[in-house]
């Protein structure tokens, strides 16, 4: 049985009593739940999450996009570095200008 044939089922169960003075509160949490499950399963189809491998492919786009912030990181990381590096350099060369010490490297 399918969850639209339970879904229909449960809707024609709250019916009957309705006739009568109201729904059980039982079948109104079923069909709640099923309803929730029925569309959730859809939405997970209409995302192309609803096949057998979705778990595996979603566990695999985590693990590329915690490498791409990885890879991010330590590219900004990196340079940062060479950006501190160069104008720890430019210093060097500019202190060794203004001493003098120019003319003793050439």
């Amino acid at each position: 049985m399918t969850r639209e044939d339970m879904l229909a089922r449960l809707i024609a169960q709250a019916e009957l009593p309705r006739r009568h003075g109201g729904v059980h509160l039982v079948t109104l949490r079923a069909i709640v739940e099923e309803a929730s499950e029925l569309g959730a399963a859809r939405a997970l189809d209409r995302l192309g999450l609803g096949d057998t491998q979705a778990e595996e492919d979603l566990g695999e786009l985590r693990e590329l996009l915690s490498a791409w912030r990885d890879a991010k990181a330590s590219a900004w990381k990196a340079a940062i570095d060479w950006l501190v590096k160069g104008v720890l350099a430019l210093l060097l060369v500019g202190l060794a200008l203004r001493l003098g010490l120019g003319e003793v490297v050439s």
